[in-house]
């Protein structure tokens, strides 16, 4: 069953605070084979301006995958129905060790393509206290679901 375009605008809240961690962070560099320093070292971040290690701009893929997990299990939607189509981030500041991140997830497109969904989320990423971390856009095909 097609995803209905009526929910384009429904907001999901965020579950509790994704802690960065600096292990996290060097894991996440890792992964995508960047030997950043300030990814890794502290200091290396301070030259920089920032307090801590500052997180590669795609690490917040981590903490929306997870935020967009919720809504597509409303709609009955799960992890082997998707193709990932798109990513784009704006950011207010890089993401920090040591940061408290809540989620929440804004549906801002819903349309379909010669049978497969395209969902299209607005995450809106800050920390728990509020302040305004970066703002993530992702694109999901979904096939075969309902």
């Amino acid at each position: 069953m097609p995803l209905d375009p009526v929910h384009v605008g429904r907001r999901f809240a965020s579950g509790p605070p994704y802690e960065v961690g600096r292990e996290k962070i060097r894991e996440f560099a890792d992964a995508i084979g960047d030997p950043h320093a300030a990814y890794r070292e502290p200091e290396a971040a301070r030259v920089l301006g920032y307090p801590d290690v500052i997180a590669p701009h795609t690490f917040p893929i981590v903490v929306t995958y997870a935020a967009n997990l919720p809504l597509l299990a409303e709609f009955g939607v799960g992890p082997r129905h998707l193709v990932h189509g798109s990513q784009r981030f704006e950011y207010t500041r890089p993401v920090l060790a040591g940061d408290r991140l809540c989620c929440p997830v804004t549906i801002t497109n819903i349309r379909m393509i010669d049978g497969a969904d395209f969902l299209t989320t607005r995450a809106d990423v800050c920390t728990a206290d509020g302040e305004p971390v970066v703002t993530a856009w992702c694109a999901l095909v979904i096939r075969g679901h309902g």
